[in-house]
This record gives C-alpha cells, structure tokens and sequence, in this order.
C-alpha cells in the first residue's frame, strides 16, 4: 500500500522536474513511511512512496522490466488478491520468471502479456501507472470501487497525476480554481463527490472501473466493468451456499500479509462476520490469535441516548464476540479534546472538509491501530450490498426523488453567502445528478416492483455513499501509515447480490435479513439478531461545548475566510441554537448539531489552508 505520482514531459521539460517530482512524492509521506524513490525517462517522471506489506526486498518501486525491444515501468497503489494465481498462468501458459512474489511485478508482467485487457482479470484493491518507453504511452487504472484514490490533471497536453490531491498542488502550474459546479459538489453533494469529478476545475479523478491511455495524441478513458442486471435463477438455499462461499473466500485472500494484521470489531453483524471468517482462518492455519480494535469515547456509557439509528451502544457486543472467538481484544477509547484536535488533521486527509469527527475519530482509531498493526480488516460496505441502511425500508426516503441520506437541501442552499446563493442552485444540480445517476441503472421485465425499486436505491449507494465512506476509509487510514481492506467489497460478491431479488435480501423482513441467515450458525444469536448500528460517535456534551467554542472563535474574527463563503447570519444562528437551526442531518444520519459544528469548523480551515480562487 502506497503512495504514486508522476507526470509526462511531453511538451515541458524543466531543468526542475526532478526536483518538482520529489516535492510532489515527499507530500505522500504518510501513505508510504517506508521507501522513498524515482524514475526519470525522456518523457515521463514518476515517483513512489512504499508501506510494505509484502516481499520487502523485491516489491520495491518504480519497477522497471525490459521486454523484447521496450521498457516497462509501474508505480502502484493496492493490493492485488488473486495475484498467485495471475502470476502461476503467466509463468505455465507464456513462460514469464519472476525475481519474487510480490504483486507489483504481477501487474506489470501481466500488462505486458495482455495490456488493457488486464484490469479485467484483476480482483484487489489497486491504482496504478505503467509508462510504455517505446509507444511514448501511459497506462492508468483503477479499481472496480475506486477503493484506491487517483487525482490527474491535463496542462499544456501534460498529464499529472497522483494518489492525493495535495501532492498535485505541488506541481507549479496546478491552480485550485472553483467554478459554480464546484460550490455545488461541495455545498450540494459534499462530502460525497459525482464519481470522477473534482471540486476545483480541471483537477479530475480517474472513475472506479475505468482506465485511461494518455500519449502525445491525448488521452482516451474506458469502462471496463459495471454492474449488469440479469435475472437470478439460484434458489434460496443456493444464493446462502454462494454468499457464504464467497465471502470465505473473499476474507480469506484479504488475509495474507507479510507484517502484522487486525480487524476492527465494533460487535455489529458486518465486523463480526469478519472477525470470525479470519479468527477460525488463523486456527484452521496454526496461526496466532487475531488481534481486533474497538473504539469508543471517554463518558460515553453515561451519555448514551438510545435512537432509530444508534439504537444500542457496542461494549456488550464486543464482549461476546472477543470470548467466542477468543481474540486478543483492544479498546481504544478516545477523549473529546483528541477528537476536536484531529479534525484539521482530518481535512487534511481528505484535502476537503469531510464528516467531521466521524473522519477524526476514525483517523485516531487508525492512529492508535497502527501502533500493534499494519493491515486491518473492515466490515465497511455491507450495508451497500446487502440492503441495511434505514433508507431502504423507511417510505420518505425512498420518494425523497433526491439521494436519501442527505435531503437538506433548502438548508444547505441557506448556509451559502447569499451572493453565491443567487448564482448557484445546488437542487438544481443535485436533480442533475441524481437523474443521471439513475438513468444508468437497468430494470428487468422480471424484476418485481420492489425489487426493481430496490435496484435503484442500491445503484445510488454503492456509487455515491459506498463511495464517501471508501474515500474516508482510505484517507484516514493511509493518513497513519495503515492499509485498510474492505471484504464485503470483493466486487464478485457486489456482482452476484446486484441481482439477488430484494424478497431475498429482505428475508424475514429485516435489513440484511439474508446476510443474518447466511451467518446463523457462524454467530452467536444476539450478534445476528442485533439491530444495525452504525460507526460509534461521542455522546459527551462536552464535545458539543468544544467545537461550538471552536467554531465561536473562528466567527469573532471578521476576517475569516468562511464569512465569504457561507452565511455568517446562519452559521451565528446554528451557534446560538447549538446546531438546532440546521435541522436536518448534514449527511446521514450522524452529522447533526455538534458534528455540523465540526464540519463548518473543517471548513474554514480548508480555506485558510488550500486558498481556494472562488469564480463564479
């Protein structure tokens, strides 16, 4: 798990690149604290940041192999999880050696053998460039969910791209410029994002499942997976007998690692399942105990207020999970000053105010994870498969006619500085979207009402919301040097439940019902029929008193960069009714009066920050 950067030098060759290029590679520190290094050709500089997971000594990057008459070479971001099994037909059917078992000499090789074609026969995590030195040619790709970031820009017909955003700002003809579409992904989407637009213009990123060929001519994007609609002719107990196959196997390639590996428990049915999959892997493989992490926050068990979506709090879940499985337990406990504190660092992460301290504290929870740990397994994206969140069953979600977890769209419109309010109409462009989104969505003549319903609610979670917590996941994690990987997201699994009919899913009537049955005998009962909870926030009012101190101070200073932004009448009325002037949730369900508070705090720390040109 990596960092990558790099750009062509088509048409601008500096006597700085290579200097620009280290600046550019240094910004990526954290995703790659172990090896630093460069590669320097006639038109192309890349540059790679190392956190290594496998095979130390001979997955080391750029990688280059010579090959008949040309030279490859690849920079790489992920994990690939049916490596072994690309690398043994490439060394049987078409006699390729390998100097070690890394997957980054996997992918290039592969590329080699069957160019495009390979990002098809590819089941990880991954984005990556590979420059062709004889075509003048660059290769980029990534992953079927976009698990794994990829930023580019186009200048003067030179490509320029890089894992994070803040390693493009280090190229000196970058500018971060926001146009009225990018008030709107920020104001109107935000934190979620249309997949592959930016928030500044002119700065893209590469859509999941898509790769791109970029040479003196331009550059050319392909789609190169999606999900297809068919009728599902398996019957009840064969889906259970595929699922369960699947997601064994699924977890069971996650699990493979050369430095120390974890999975976070939250005692909900999604960490559970993976905590159990991997804890009876361990056994099965004479391995040591699993070690699992928790979180929770300082006070919290006395300030816990019981709610349709934070109905029960963790601590007796873990508690049976850890003495079924017979983990080696840890629980990080964070206080509240830690989480108000790591908000900037947070933003920073993202390089956009994100959810607040639903980011920070999930980027302290990575922090502390690190410390026993380099990989981690998470339950993350269950919910988007399998059919758990409220707004699949809750009837005013599903005719909002907008993306239902963030339906506040008149308030949002409210927070904008009046000025930019009149130029900018975010439902407007959120009915774009949101429209766009759907027409992309294929119903069957055999698909039930409901299931046909559930197709479209699901098509709008996977790509959108699926989408907003991936990135959270990645640069949270990635942030601390910690590789994060996401089983529930093996898109085979995707694959075969897009089409498994909502009476399936819905079994018993319960969000993930069929998921619950699939894992009856692998659970303990009160794990399975425990209703969903989401990711834990603090109840501690003290919290509360913090960011609206926070955000108090940043509104006392006239000179703010936020005043030219937002509303400064409404943000002053949200402080006053501590949040309860918004009334609406931000995103979700979590983001209400003090993590609002929080995330407009995030805000305008971004904007001291990046300094942003606002023209409208």
């Amino acid at each position: 798990m990596c960092g990558i950067v790099g750009f062509s030098t088509f048409n601008k060759k500096r006597d700085s690149d290579k200097n620009i290029l280290m600046q550019m590679t240094k910004t990526l520190s954290k995703r790659g604290p172990d090896e630093e290094n460069y590669y320097f050709s006639n038109n192309i500089c890349m540059g790679h940041k190392r956190l290594i997971i496998i095979d130390a000594e001979n997955g080391k990057q750029p990688m280059s192999r010579k090959y008949n008459d040309s030279v490859y070479t690849i920079v790489y971001n992920g994990q690939l999880y049916n490596a072994n099994e690309i690398r043994t037909r490439l060394i049987e059917e078409y006699g390729y050696t390998f100097q070690g078992y890394c997957d980054t000499e996997v992918i290039l090789k592969a590329y080699i053998q069957w160019g495009s074609d390979i990002v098809s026969k590819f089941n990880g995590i991954f984005s990556f460039a590979i420059w062709n030195e004889k075509k003048n040619e660059l290769f980029l790709a990534r992953d079927h969910f976009g698990i794994k970031p990829l930023y580019y820009t186009v200048i003067d017909n030179n490509i320029i791209f890089a894992s994070e955003l803040k390693a493009l700002l280090k190229y000196p003809e970058v500018e971060l410029r926001i146009d009225s579409q990018g008030i709107a992904e920020l104001f109107g989407l935000g934190p979620a994002h249309t997949p592959g637009v930016g928030i500044f213009e002119n700065i893209f990123e590469l859509k999941p499942a898509h790769f791109a060929i970029f040479n003196e001519g331009g550059m050319r994007i392909t789609r190169y997976w999606s999900l297809e609609s068919k009728p599902h002719t398996d019957d009840f107990n064969k889906t259970c007998y595929k699922i369960k196959h699947l997601l064994n196997d699924a977890i069971s390639r996650q699990l493979v690692s050369d430095v120390p590996l974890c999975a976070m428990l939250s005692g909900g049915l999604d960490s559970s399942i993976i905590t159990a999959f991997a804890s009876n892997y361990y056994k099965r493989n004479n391995l040591p105990t699993l070690d699992t992490y928790s979180i929770d926050y300082i006070d919290n068990d006395k300030n816990f207020v019981k709610s349709d979506f934070q109905p029960n709090s963790d601590n007796y879940y873990i508690n049976i999970m850890k003495n079924s499985f017979n983990t080696n337990h840890h629980e990080i406990v964070i206080d509240t000053p830690e989480l108000a504190n790591a908000l900037e660092d947070a933003m920073i992460a993202r390089d956009f105010p994100g959810m607040a301290d639903v980011d920070s504290s999930f980027l302290l929870f990575c922090k502390h994870i690190k410390a026993g740990a380099t990989v981690a397994l998470s339950g993350e994206c269950s919910d988007e498969i399998f059919g758990g969140y409220p707004w699949f069953f809750r009837e005013d979600a599903l005719q909002s006619n907008t993306f239902p977890w963030s339906i506040a769209l008149s308030e949002r419109q409210q927070l904008l500085n009046p000025d930019i309010s009149l130029k900018v109409n975010l439902k407007e462009y959120v009915d774009f979207r949101y429209r766009e989104s759907l027409n992309n969505v294929e119903i069957l003549d055999c698909d039930s009402n409901e299931t046909a319903e559930k197709r479209k609610i699901s098509y709008l979670t996977i790509n959108w919301f699926m989408q907003t917590l991936l990135d959270r996941s990645d640069r949270m994690s990635m942030y601390n040097g910690l590789e994060l990987r996401v089983p529930f997201c093996d898109y085979r699994l995707v694959e075969y439940l897009w089409n498994v009919p909502w009476e399936m899913k819905a079994y018993k009537g319960r969000e993930k019902g069929l998921l619950r049955h699939v894992v009856k005998d692998l659970l303990p009962e009160e794990i399975v029929e425990r209703k969903k909870s989401p990711y834990p926030k603090t109840h501690n009012p003290t919290y509360l008193k913090v960011v609206k101190g926070m955000l108090s101070d940043i509104m006392k200073d006239s000179n703010a960069p936020i005043n030219n932004l937002l509303n400064r009448k409404y943000i002053l009325d949200i402080l006053e009714t501590e949040g309860k002037a918004f009334t609406r949730p931000w995103f979700g369900q979590l983001m209400t009066g003090p993590q609002l508070m929080a995330y407009l705090c995030q805000v305008n720390m971004w904007l001291e920050r990046y300094q942003p040109k606002i023209e409208l």
